[in-house]
């Protein structure tokens, strides 16, 4: 899990490298702020599963997610719609 500043001028965001069965893959999953406020702790070794849209973000692949399940934890980024909660 990293901090990021994706574009210069933005606000920091919160990203996870997740790695699957085919691949490590960057994902996205809001602002620090809004992040660092919700009661799920994600900690290397977790096992996850991202909802989401497949994206390019400086020529490589990522997810931007909309959703994150950790057991029967579940953290809601995005609406059906795509846009921030």
């Amino acid at each position: 899990m990293d901090t990021i500043t994706p574009i210069k001028g933005m606000s920091s965001g919160v990203h996870l490298m997740v790695k699957t069965d085919k691949e490590t893959i960057s994902v996205h999953l809001g602002p620090a702020w809004y992040i660092q406020r919700q009661d799920m702790k994600i900690v290397p070794g977790d096992k996850v599963e991202i909802t989401g849209s497949r994206i390019t973000f400086q020529a490589q692949p990522a997810i931007i997610a909309a959703e994150l399940k950790k057991g029967t934890e579940i953290l809601k980024l995005r609406d059906e719609n795509g846009f921030p909660v």
